[in-house]
C-alpha cells in the first residue's frame, strides 16, 4: 500500500515547477482517493509535502551554488589554482544535486513500468532489469569521473598551498632540487598515463560491468589500522577482480609504470607446480610409469577439481605453451635433412589419408546419431590429430636410421609434423565452420581459405630455402664466435630465432608450432656438431617448460566428471584408440614400401592418441557455438584419457615389435 502511495506521490512531483507544495499534496490525495483506498490520507499528504519541500529546496540550493560559482570566478583575490578548485567543487556539488533529483524520477518511471507490466512475462521483467542495470552502470561511471575530478582538483589546491608557502620562505639547495624533481615526476606521470579508461569507455562494443575486488588476506590484515587515503596510496593494483560471469582477472598493465610490480599469484602458482611435480614424477618413475604421468597428476591436484590453489591458470598455461614451442624446436633439430628426404612423401600421404578416414568415419556416425555435419567435421578433425610433444618424449634420442629402409621414428615424426600443418589449416578454416553453423556457408569462401593457406605454406617453404642458403650459416657462426665463454648469447640467439620463425608462420596464417619445428630443422642442416651444441643449451629450458605444459594439461582433468561418466568415457576412449590404431595400420600398409612394413605397428601406436591442442580447439569451438558444453567435456575427457593410455600402448608395442638392440625406454 505504501509503495503505491509513494508512486502516486512521486508522479506528482514532476509538476513542481508549476504547483506549490500544498497543491502537490492535494493532487496526490485526489489520485489516491480515486484508487478507492480507505485510509492513509494523512500519510500521503505528509510525505508528499516533505518530498515537494525537498525538491523545492534542491532547486533553491542549485541556484545559490550557480551564483556562488560565478562570484568565485570573478574574485581576483584568489590564485588561479585555488579559484579553479573552488569553482569546480561547487559545480560538482551542483551536478550531484541534479543527478539525485533525476534518479528520483527515474525510480518513479521504473516503478510505473513494473506495475503496468505482466508479471508472467519473463522477457518484460528481464528488459526492465536490463534498463535498471544500464542506468546503474552509467551512474557508476559518472560517479567515478566526479571522484577523479575532485582528486585532481584537491591535488591542484595542495600544489597552490605549497607554492604559497615556498614563496614566503627561502628554500635550501636540497629543497630546491627535490622541488624540481617533484615537478619533473608530475610531468612524467602525465606523459606516460594513457587514459585507457577514458579513451575506451565510449568505444563500440565496450560494456561496463560490476566486479568484485578481492584483496589478499595478508595485505588486508596489514591495512586494518590505516586510513582510507593511505590504503589507496599503498595499493599496488595486484588485487583480483571477479566479474558477474565468475571470470577472474589480474593486473596486466598498471596506471603508474614507474613502480615495479610482480604478480605474486603467478609466482606462487609456479612454485607450487614445480615443488609438487618433483614427488609426483619421482613416484611415477619408481613404479615404472613415465614421469609425465606425475606432472599431469600434479596439475590435477592443484587444479580446480581438487585443491583449487592455482590462481593464474591462464598465465601457467601460457608458460606451458612455450614448452610446446621448444619441444618442437628440439624435434626439428633431431629431424635431419636426410630423414626429411626419406619420409616426406610417406608423411604427407599418411597424415592426409588418416585425417580423411577419421572425418569420413565421423560423418557416418553423425548420420547415425543425427549430429550436425559441422559439429561432426570439427570433432573428427580434433580427434584425428596426435600429440607431437608426447611422442617426441617417447622418441628422445632415438636415431634408428638404417640404410635402404625407413625407421619408425622418422616416419612417425614426419606424420606428426604434417598434422601440425593440418592444425594450422584447420585453425584458418574455423571461421568458415562458424559461418556454416549460422547458415551463412559459402563454398567460394572455403576455396579461398584453402588457397590462402596453401599459398602461405608455399611462401614459408621459399623463406626456409632462402634462410638455409643465406642466413643460417652466417648467423650461427656469428653467435658461436660471440658466445665463447658466455653461453647466454648462444641461448638467447637460438630462442630469438625460434620466436622469429613462429612469428613468421603465425603472420602468414600457419600454425606457430610449424615455425618452431622449421627453426630446428634449419639449424640441423649445419651439421651434427652444431646440433649437439644447440641441444645442450636448449634441452634444460625445454625440460622445465615441458613440466609446466604437462601440469597445465592436468588443470583441465576433472576426476569427478570422469567418475560420474566412467563407463561411457572408457568405452569412447578405447573405441577411439583402437579405431585410430587400426586406421593407421591400414594406411601405412598401403603407403609403406615392402621392406619397411614391420614399422607400421610402432608408428600406429604412436598415433593412437589425441593431441593436447584439442583443448584449444575445443574451447574456441565452444565459444563459437559449434559444439555444446557436454560435447566439449567429452572431448576434453577422452583426450586426457587417451594421453594417459598412450605410454602403456607405446611400451607394449615397442616390447613386441622393436628389436632389443633398438629398443628405447620410454622417458
Amino acid at each position: 500500500m505504501q509503495v503505491v502511495c509513494w508512486l502516486l506521490c512521486l508522479s506528482t512531483a514532476g509538476a513542481l515547477v508549476v504547483l506549490q507544495k500544498k497543491q502537490v499534496a492535494q493532487q496526490a490525495i485526489k489520485l489516491y482517493r480515486g484508487k478507492g483506498a480507505p485510509q492513509g490520507y494523512s500519510w500521503v499528504a505528509g510525505n508528499c509535502k516533505q518530498l515537494a519541500g525537498l525538491l523545492h529546496k534542491k532547486n533553491v540550493v542549485v541556484k545559490k551554488l550557480a551564483a556562488a560559482a560565478a562570484a568565485v570566478g570573478k574574485d581576483q583575490s584568489l590564485s588561479e589554482p585555488e579559484r579553479h578548485f573552488q569553482v569546480h567543487t561547487l559545480e560538482v556539488f551542483q551536478k550531484e544535486l541534479n543527478e539525485t533529483g533525476n534518479l528520483v524520477f527515474q525510480a518513479v518511471q521504473s516503478l510505473r513500468r513494473a506495475l503496468q507490466g505482466d508479471y508472467k512475462d519473463v522477457v518484460n521483467i528481464k528488459e526492465n532489469s536490463r534498463q535498471r542495470l544500464e542506468a546503474l552502470r552509467e551512474a557508476a561511471i559518472k560517479e567515478e569521473q566526479e571522484y577523479v575530478e575532485l582528486v585532481a582538483a584537491e591535488k591542484h589546491q595542495q600544489e597552490a598551498v605549497k607554492s604559497a608557502l615556498a614563496q614566503n620562505k627561502s628554500l635550501s639547495m636540497l629543497d630546491e632540487i627535490l622541488e624540481d624533481v617533484r615537478k619533473a615526476a608530475d610531468r612524467l606521470e602525465e606523459e606516460i598515463e594513457e587514459h585507457a579508461f577514458d579513451n575506451n569507455k565510449q568505444m563500440r562494443g565496450v560494456n561496463v560491468e560490476a566486479v568484485l575486488r578481492v584483496e589478499d588476506e595478508e595485505k588486508s590484515g596489514k591495512r586494518k589500522n590505516k586510513s582510507q587515503q593511505k590504503e589507496v596510496e599503498d595499493d599496488l593494483g595486484l588485487s583480483m577482480l571477479i566479474d558477474s560471469q565468475n571470470n577472474q582477472y589480474v593486473l596486466t598493465k598498471p596506471r603508474d609504470s614507474t613502480m615495479p610490480r610482480a604478480d605474486h599469484h603467478f609466482i606462487k602458482d609456479l612454485v607450487s607446480v614445480v615443488m609438487l611435480s618433483l614427488p609426483c614424477g619421482w613416484i611415477c618413475s619408481l613404479v615404472g610409469l613415465p614421469p609425465m604421468f606425475g606432472y599431469i597428476i600434479c596439475g590435477v591436484l592443484l587444479g580446480p577439481s581438487c585443491l583449487n590453489s592455482i590462481k593464474s591458470m591462464v598465465q601457467v598455461e601460457t608458460l606451458g605453451e612455450l614448452g610446446v614451442f621448444f619441444t618442437l624446436f628440439v624435434v626439428g633439430l633431431e629431424f635431419s635433412p636426410e630423414r626429411v628426404r626419406k619420409v616426406w612423401k610417406t608423411s604427407v600421404q599418411g597424415s592426409c589419408y588418416l585425417s580423411l578416414l577419421m572425418v569420413g568415419a565421423g560423418l557416418v556416425w553423425g548420420q547415425v546419431l543425427h549430429i550436425r555435419p559441422t559439429q561432426t567435421v570439427f570433432i573428427s578433425t580434433c580427434l584425428s590429430l596426435s600429440s607431437t610433444p608426447l611422442v617426441s618424449r617417447f622418441l628422445a634420442g632415438s636415431r634408428g636410421d638404417k640404410e635402404g629402409e625407413l625407421d619408425y621414428s622418422s616416419v612417425l615424426l614426419g606424420m606428426l609434423v604434417m598434422q601440425d600443418v593440418q592444425l594450422g589449416l584447420f585453425i584458418a578454416v574455423m571461421p568458415t565452420l562458424i559461418q556454416a553453423q549460422s547458415g551463412d556457408l559459402d563454398s567460394l569462401r572455403v576455396l579461398y581459405l584453402l588457397a590462402q593457406v596453401l599459398g602461405s605454406l608455399a611462401v614459408v617453404l621459399l623463406l626456409c630455402l632462402s634462410f638455409k642458403s643465406f642466413l643460417i650459416g652466417p648467423y650461427y657462426k656469428k653467435l658461436h664466435a660471440e658466445s665463447k665463454g658466455n653461453k647466454e648469447i648462444l641461448v638467447l640467439g637460438m630462442a630469438a630465432f625460434v620466436f622469429f620463425m613462429l612469428t613468421v608462420t603465425d603472420f602468414l596464417g600457419v600454425s606457430m608450432e610449424l615455425g618452431c619445428f622449421l627453426a630446428g630443422a634449419l639449424l640441423s642442416t649445419q651439421g651434427h656438431m652444431v646440433t649437439t651444441e644447440v641441444m645442450g643449451c636448449i634441452e634444460p629450458i625445454r625440460d622445465f617448460l615441458t613440466i609446466i605444459f604437462f601440469a597445465s594439461i592436468g588443470l583441465h582433468v576433472f576426476p569427478t566428471f570422469v567418475l560420474y561418466e566412467l563407463t561411457i568415457l572408457l568405452v569412447l576412449t578405447l573405441t577411439l584408440v583402437i579405431m585410430k590404431f587400426v586406421m593407421a595400420v591400414l594406411v601405412l600398409s598401403v603407403i609403406l614400401p615392402p621392406g619397411s612394413q614391420h614399422i607400421r605397428w610402432v608408428v600406429s601406436a604412436g598415433l593412437a592418441q589425441v593431441s593436447e591442442f584439442s583443448f584449444v580447439l575445443g574451447s574456441r569451438a565452444r565459444r563459437a557455438g559449434i559444439i555444446s558444453r557436454e560435447v566439449y567435456l567429452l572431448v576434453l575427457s577422452v583426450t586426457t584419457l587417451s594421453l594417459l593410455l598412450a605410454p602403456v600402448l607405446w611400451r607394449v608395442t615397442t616390447q613386441r615389435f622393436v628389436p632389443r638392440a633398438e629398443r628405447k625406454m620410454v622417458t
